[in-house]
């Protein structure tokens, strides 16, 4: 009511004036300020009001400010009533409250009576016990009954495993890259957990096994997402009521609430990207320091949480995209300052390229290169990878191994598709059924080692066995005629002109003959990717594709999963289409041939960066779980359809994924809202409007702040209604937190601007009397802060006040607040001549006298009333503001000094 109040009183006094410089450096931010006047910027209050100054009146400049009645434009398009006081911290703008230059501010040497320095320590002090209250409620939602349920739920079966893959160093496949798994299996190592739990899928009782380091490790981080988001918006808006709405939102959404409290790669992923966020709006804020400390720690760090939001998800490529596009705005509005030269815009863009770009890769690099030297056990992920990959794994048939380096006739060979993923070439004695093609044996590709994968090598036009000791060896080169030969089956490669099974206009491909004998439709030529006629074929090595005679198609896997009768392998076609891509590439993995000599597969070891780069082609070919729901991007905002967790039977423990409405709805209002008014005040501004200064400056928080916000929120949800794989309502949080904090932003705004509209309304002049009461009780606390031997004058009935407080609550001294709230709005009233109050200003003058007031203690009473309404008003208690305050107070005061001098 108090800080409302007085903006109700400023709208009756203040309205704006040009932009006054702002003070900076120690003396701004740690002395304490004097009153001074227009026209005489040495001489302070104390010295105005001893009569050292002519006498004047409030000049027409000041009148029309004190008597327009528009409220005053907040400072740096912030709202009103955000900082109470100057910044003291090392970065950000070193905003004081300093007036202008018909209004100096010169410091002075503090007086002791005056504890400017505690005041300032206290409000931080509050400042910091708020954002500590708002953690603390982050952590205490997220850590409730963090235990239950005591089993398996939904994808803790993946990323639990994978966490224990860690542990045991076990190599595996996954499509997101690995830190956040990395991260997963730490915080179960450091909390006890040896790696030995299966699990094998939902449902699954934890029992003896310790969980709970890595789902605490999980809620941490989700906690964080609160204090994040209120520090974010903060620092946006300038406005303490929008980081609380936000920081509310977010921490009573059971949405955000339940995902932060599994074993889930979700809470990871937003700590980054709320992190990232965060550190872009705070090396923003340091833009008037460029290259200072503060400056290259918030871009730094930006750039580690961009790696760290990467390196958990690929989605994680969306905060990439926010962040390039405020460095490029940024750099482009640098480029156009022309006060900077061309060397200093040099070193901008260096250090953007050095922070942003060389130190989120190096550091994204550095995640895998911890991966691939922890995991360098055998597992379950060896056949997603290339063979001269699985060759360095301990444990797998290739690591150590020595087998024949070039192909031959006669050998048996496994032929691997490069592409991760796609696994072997596989056969089994099952056929296609009716309807699919000719029905012959099914050819697939299978991602698991099998004595299916099997193949024997053979020229076209002999069935003579080339293993036989009188026939010398005769190399497979590039260009050769060959067959493949199914070992355990003994049916040829084959392919006609029927349509393959699931991919239209490709060919099938099947198992065909019986004992190696068949027709022409088994030839095929084989081909070395990159090389010339004759050149010999290495093993691991060599990239091929297999080239059928008769239809000059290319066999290829399409990674399309077969049904039930294909036993959910993946689909192998032969293409008519003869671009070179990945999936119709190939390389011969098992080589066997008794007539050649072994080397060690360790020459044939891929480097670094060749993993580095396999590792990045695999595929998001995904499938729904059994008993879960997936949805569409349109679902999300709407809160439509949630996720099952946990319980599919009555009896069990149920665990719901689904968003607060009133949260999730709120936010999706606010959305349109958004949009609505952000366009109207876009296209009055550009238009050239003339926009009251209040609301022009609460415009250009919700255009700007809030513009980065609904730019995250789309760039981390629209991109979803591109990708064809399966999509669940999990994937929206990110965007969730986006639109969260755009609704405390455009809530705070809505709620000023009608603050605003209510000075001209019938109501404002009811809040205006009790806000004007409550603000000259306050600054009646201020002033015996200040001046504590000033409560001695206060004396009713020969009462004497103990304590401030004991006089404030005191009826005789309601009454003399009363009293001196009639003469200020009086003051006001009459700004623009105040000639007919100086006869009673100056009987005010001579009682105060007769009372033992000395004239110097006005410059006391003058601080205490600006400092309320600076506490009160905060950005929005501009220089002008300020200033006309002063002036009219300075007026009314020199009226009452002719008291003492009994003029």
């Amino acid at each position: 009511m108090l800080c409302a109040t007085s903006r109700l009183l400023a709208a009756r006094t203040a309205t704006a004036l040009p932009a006054q410089p702002r003070g900076r450096g120690p003396g701004a931010r740690c002395r304490r300020r004097e009153l001074h006047f227009p026209g005489h910027p040495e001489l302070p209050l104390g010295d105005f009001l001893a009569g050292r100054l002519p006498r004047s009146s409030v000049s027409a400049g000041r009148r029309a400010i004190l008597r327009r009645g528009r409220m005053p434009p907040a400072v740096r398009g912030g709202p009103a009533g955000v900082e109470l006081r100057p910044r003291r911290g090392r970065c950000g703008p070193q905003v004081t409250r300093a007036v202008g230059p018909d209004v100096a501010a010169e410091p002075t040497a503090r007086s002791p009576k005056r504890p400017a320095r505690g005041s300032r320590r206290f409000e931080a002090a509050g400042r910091w016990a708020l954002l500590a209250l708002v953690t603390l409620l982050a952590f205490a939602t997220r850590f409730h009954r963090l235990d239950e349920p005591p089993h398996i739920c939904w994808d803790e079966t993946h990323f639990g495993k994978m966490g224990s893959y860690y542990i045991n160093r076990t190599f595996f496949f996954d499509v997101h890259p690995p830190l956040g798994k990395m991260l997963i299996g730490l915080a179960g190592y450091l909390s006890g957990y040896d790696g030995t739990f299966l699990f094998q899928k939902p449902g699954d009782k934890y029992e003896h096994h310790n969980y709970m380091g890595m789902r605490g490790f999980c809620a941490f981080l989700g906690s964080l997402l609160v204090p994040f988001a209120y520090l974010t918006v903060l620092e946006l808006s300038k406005s303490l009521p929008a980081a609380l709405l936000t920081a509310a939102l977010l921490t009573f959404d059971t949405g955000c609430l339940t995902l932060s409290q599994y074993i889930l790669l979700d809470p990871i992923l937003m700590f980054f990207i709320m992190a990232a966020m965060l550190s872009m709006v705070k090396y923003n804020s340091c833009a008037d320091r460029p290259f200072s400390a503060p400056w290259w720690f918030w871009l730094s760090l930006t750039g580690i949480n961009l790696a760290g939001a990467l390196g958990v998800k690929f989605v994680g490529l969306f905060i990439i995209l926010q962040v390039g596009w405020n460095t490029i705005s940024d750099l482009w509005h640098l480029f156009g300052d022309l006060s900077l030269s061309v060397v200093t815009v040099g070193k901008h863009l260096t250090a953007r390229i050095l922070c942003l770009i060389v130190l989120p890769l190096t550091l994204y690099t550095a995640t895998y290169a911890v991966h691939f030297m922890v995991l360098n056990k055998s597992g379950p992920g060896d056949g997603f990878f290339s063979s001269a990959f699985q060759a360095r794994l301990s444990g797998n048939n290739l690591h150590n191994a020595s087998i024949p380096e070039h192909l031959a006739y006669g050998s048996v060979i496994t032929v691997k598709n490069v592409r991760m993923a796609m696994g072997y070439l596989h056969s089994h004695r099952h056929l296609y059924p009716e309807g699919i093609g000719a029905r012959q044996q099914q050819v697939t590709t299978y991602l698991h080692k099998d004595y299916n994968n099997l193949w024997i090598i053979k020229k076209h036009n002999t069935n003579a066995d080339p293993l036989d000791p009188s026939f010398p060896v005769e190399f497979v080169r590039h260009g050769d005629i060959i067959r493949l030969e199914h070992k355990e089956t003994s049916r040829n490669l084959h392919s006609h002109y029927h349509e393959a099974p699931l991919t239209r206009k490709h060919y099938q491909v099947t198992g065909y003959g019986i004992n190696g004998t068949g027709d022409s439709n088994d030839f095929w030529r084989i081909e070395v990717v990159n090389r010339k006629f004759g050149n010999r074929i290495k093993v691991l090595r060599s990239r091929i594709r297999l080239i059928h005679l008769v239809t000059g198609c290319v066999l290829g896997s399409s990674g399309k999963v077969l049904p039930k009768w294909g036993w959910e392998q993946l689909e192998v076609t032969c293409t008519p289409y003869l671009k070179e891509t990945l999936n119709s590439i190939w390389n011969v993995e098992d080589h066997i041939n008794p007539k050649l000599p072994n080397i060690s597969l360790d020459v044939l070891q891929p480097t670094f960066p060749e993993i580095l780069l396999e590792s990045h082609m695999g595929n998001n070919g995904l499938k729904p779980k059994d008993n879960e729901f997936t949805s569409k991007p349109w679902h999300w905002p709407i809160n439509y359809q949630g996720l099952r967790f946990s319980g599919i039977n009555d009896t069990d423990f149920r665990v719901y994924l689904l968003g607060n409405p009133v949260v999730w709805w709120l936010n999706l209002l606010s959305i349109a809202l958004y949009l609505l008014l952000g366009s109207i005040i876009a296209v009055a501004m550009q238009r050239g409007a003339c926009l009251p200064a209040e609301v022009e400056g609460l415009s250009q928080v919700l255009l700007q702040g809030g513009g980065q916000l609904l730019l995250g929120w789309m760039l981390h949800y629209f991109p979803f209604f591109l990708m064809g794989r399966i999509l669940y309502f999990h994937h929206y949080f990110p965007a969730m937190l986006f639109s969260s904090m755009l609704t405390g932003i455009l809530w705070d705004t809505l709620l000023r601007l009608c603050a605003w509209s209510l000075a001209s309304s019938s109501l404002a002049r009811g809040i205006y009397a009790v806000g004007l009461l409550s603000l000259l009780l306050g600054t009646a606390y201020r002033l015996f802060d200040l001046e504590p031997d000033l409560l001695l004058l206060f004396q009713y009935n020969c009462r004497q006040f103990s304590s401030p407080e004991d006089c404030l609550s005191s009826p005789e001294f309601l009454d003399h607040i009363r009293k001196v709230m009639l003469v200020i709005d009086t003051a006001v009233t009459n700004v623009e001549d105040l000639s007919p109050l100086e006869e009673y200003l100056a009987g005010l003058g001579k009682k105060h006298r007769a009372v033992g007031v000395k004239l110097s203690s006005f410059s006391t009473v003058g601080e205490s009333l600006l400092y309320m309404l600076e506490k009160c008003l905060g950005p929005a208690f501009t220089p002008a503001v300020r200033a006309a305050w002063s002036q009219l107070y300075g007026a009314v005061v020199q009226a009452m000094s002719r008291g003492w001098d009994g003029k």
